[in-house]
């Protein structure tokens, strides 16, 4: 453990890395291609997101969500609270902003952005979604480049926010049976209305003509920021490159669902673990070589 880990207790990261590890191993599996010193630090980051994801999931009703957002909130204000210092999370996660000065209200934006995962108002518009997309994966992408590299003059290449928006994407499209059967339509309205769809019909789980070619139309949107994140990668130092490496498997995933059969209610859309880290392997060699 570095010096750096050593400061919050090392029981504290090692948590965060057994909860990134169970429950978003490409995350994890992508985070073994970063120097050493710095991965309980990017473990740290993606547990809070993890925790904040998964909120609705172990809360009975919205309000209890908003009750643990706020906790969140008030830790990022009042880090030195007994009740701060004894979720690992917490612990790991603040010893990480006070050590990479990362934006806490970046972080405030994330939280924020998550509170659309609590109810079941539907994403009215593709700009909506976007938004949604920024504030919660652009900004994880964000805030993990400048732990690897804090060069703030290459901020604002786009890398994370055109990556970020494909992740989340490629993810949403992914876990669209488990949002749909408790009743959330991430697909924007505004998409589904131009193919002559009813959010009910996603809630119902009916793959008609028009949702396929709704879903046909946000892989389409991924494609295109996965496309702008490319011609931005090669502009990034080597140094940033490996918080980037989960975008490698989104291809792969959007294939996935272009498969003949393809149901996005009944097919999983997974790769095995050899897959993955055969991507992820391929994808840290050639944006090496692309950045020298």
């Amino acid at each position: 453990m570095t010096d750096a880990a050593a400061a919050a207790p090392g029981a504290d990261y090692s948590y965060c890395e057994t909860l990134l590890r169970r429950d978003d191993p490409d995350r994890w599996l992508a985070s073994l291609f970063a120097p050493r010193e710095a991965r309980p630090h990017i473990h740290a980051l993606y547990a809070f997101s993890l925790e904040i994801a998964r909120v609705r999931e172990i809360v009975s009703e919205p309000l209890l969500g908003e009750i643990r957002f706020q906790w969140w909130r008030d830790a990022l204000d009042a880090p030195d609270r007994a009740d701060v210092a004894a979720n690992p999370v917490a612990g790991a996660l603040l010893d990480t902003v006070v050590r990479f000065d990362l934006s806490k209200q970046a972080l405030l934006d994330l939280i924020d952005a998550r509170l659309f995962d609590l109810y079941d108002d539907p994403m009215e518009n593709m700009e909506q979604l976007d938004s949604y997309a920024r504030a919660t994966s652009s900004g994880l992408f964000r805030l993990a480049r400048r732990i690897l590299d804090q060069d703030e003059a290459a901020e604002g290449l786009g890398a994370a926010e055109h990556g970020g928006i494909a992740y989340a994407l490629t993810g949403l499209l992914r876990a669209l049976p488990w949002h749909c059967a408790r009743g959330q339509v991430y697909v924007p309205r505004d998409i589904l209305e131009k193919n002559g769809v009813e959010p009910a019909e996603l809630v119902a789980g009916i793959s008609s003509p028009g949702v396929l070619a709704a879903l046909a139309e946000l892989r389409g949107f991924a494609r295109r920021h996965l496309e702008i994140f490319d011609t931005r990668l090669v502009c990034l130092p080597e140094s940033a490159r490996a918080c980037f490496l989960p975008l490698s498997l989104c291809e792969a995933y959007l294939r996935r669902m272009e498969k003949p059969g393809y149901d996005p209610f009944k097919t999983p859309v997974g790769l095995p673990k050899w897959r993955r880290q055969w991507i992820l392997w391929r994808a840290a060699g050639r944006w090496s070589e692309a950045l020298r």
